[in-house]
């Protein structure tokens, strides 16, 4: 990965190129953003700099033998630790034992969706956690000489994952760091990791790419310029996002469709059509059904800012628009924090392996309750 194949982020490129230049690297790097906006391709790009042998105009130069085994993930001075499932519980369980599992994800979702990895390791319901074994072998290889290279680095995505016994053995490993180690956090939710932890690292704060940056990416792939422009402009800044919906927009469609009629019939308190409907949305795969839930949370909060009739500040389709002409106004002060705070609710329920017919239907049943909050 060189930073010339990444969409925008040119400031935050910059200031990782001035650290490899410089020598002033610090020992644990944190790059915290919103999902899907290629941090993940930020610290790849930053690792295979600080190996090449030969950088050419401010970045690696793709030849070398290290950038070669960077392409091909697996330069031996480069570590990925990843949340991972427990598989047995009598024996140690490393993110490298999904190593196969994980150069595939990397490959075929460069902007690491988090939704689709318990898919990809075969566990979609669990949820993935970074284990205090991994922690153990990083201290383990870091104690150790660079095989290859001046710099051993290790990348960890997702630190908010580790359980208090890893997050605790990493901490030690952040005091004392080893001269020729490098750690690169990637984080979705920086505020989740350990407080201790955070205070070790240097945090970049990486922007997300602005919809033009988007669009051109997505017309480089083949959509219309018109095309491109709406799917940047409702993917918010999420990449990942935006090139699903470019691939297919079947989906945003599906959950438009289910978000309307669930809104109905919880307003016209219709208790067994909300039933069938949620047990209808619990038949979805989990990771679906969370998808599902994320969508109706932003449609929520989309109904009650269009009541603002400040229509730059509405990010939806046509067909969405349409329905919050009408829909809107049941939305306001006096109900919206209650139904986010309730699909949230069941989305973090649902995570966590609950009954999600069970779930589901709690939910609705109060949004039917909400629904008729009066707004004065």
């Amino acid at each position: 990965m060189r930073f010339s194949d990444i969409t925008g982020h040119r400031q935050t490129i910059d200031a990782l190129r001035r650290m490899a230049d410089t020598g002033q690297i610090p020992h644990a790097l944190l790059l915290a953003g919103q999902p899907g906006i290629g941090k993940m391709l930020l610290a790849r790009a930053f690792a295979q700099y600080v190996h090449c042998t030969a950088r050419t105009g401010g970045d690696s130069c793709g030849r070398c033998p290290s950038c070669r085994q960077h392409a091909g993930l697996n330069h031996p001075d480069m570590h990925f630790i990843y949340p991972v499932f427990k598989k047995d519980s009598s024996k140690p369980t490393l993110s490298s034992d999904f190593s196969d599992k994980w150069k595939i994800f990397m490959e075929e979702h460069p902007y690491m969706e988090t939704e689709a990895w318990p898919e990809a390791l075969g566990a979609e319901n669990k949820q993935p956690i970074i284990y205090k074994d991994d922690s153990a072998e990083i201290l383990r290889v870091a104690s150790m000489s660079a095989f290859s290279s001046d710099t051993k680095i290790f990348l960890i995505w997702q630190p908010e994952k580790m359980n208090a016994e890893a997050a605790n053995k990493l901490l030690k490993i952040l005091e004392e760091p080893f001269p020729d180690t490098i750690f690169i956090l990637v984080s979705n939710a920086p505020g989740l990791i350990l407080p201790t932890i955070f205070s070790r690292t240097s945090r970049v704060n990486v922007p997300r790419p602005t919809d033009e940056e988007i669009t051109e990416l997505l017309i480089s792939g083949g959509m219309s310029t018109e095309e491109a422009r709406q799917t940047a402009w409702l993917a918010e800044g999420n990449v990942a996002r935006a090139i699903a919906q470019s691939h297919s927009s079947g989906e945003r469609a599906e959950f438009g469709e289910i978000f309307r009629t669930l809104m109905r019939k919880a307003y016209m308190r219709d208790a067994a059509g909300l039933k069938g409907l949620t047990e209808e949305i619990a038949a979805m795969k989990r990771e679906k059904t969370r998808r599902f839930l994320s969508y109706a949370c932003g449609m929520v909060r989309e109904n009650f800012i269009y009541n603002f009739h400040i229509s730059q500040l509405n990010r939806m389709t046509p067909e969405e628009t349409q329905f919050s002409s009408r829909f809107a106004p049941f939305i306001h002060i006096g109900n919206v924090e209650k139904m986010e705070r309730e699909i949230s609710r069941a989305e973090t329920d649902i995570a966590r392996n609950a009954n999600a017919k069970i779930v589901l239907f709690d939910m609705s049943v109060k949004l039917m309750s909400a629904l008729r909050i009066p707004s004065g």
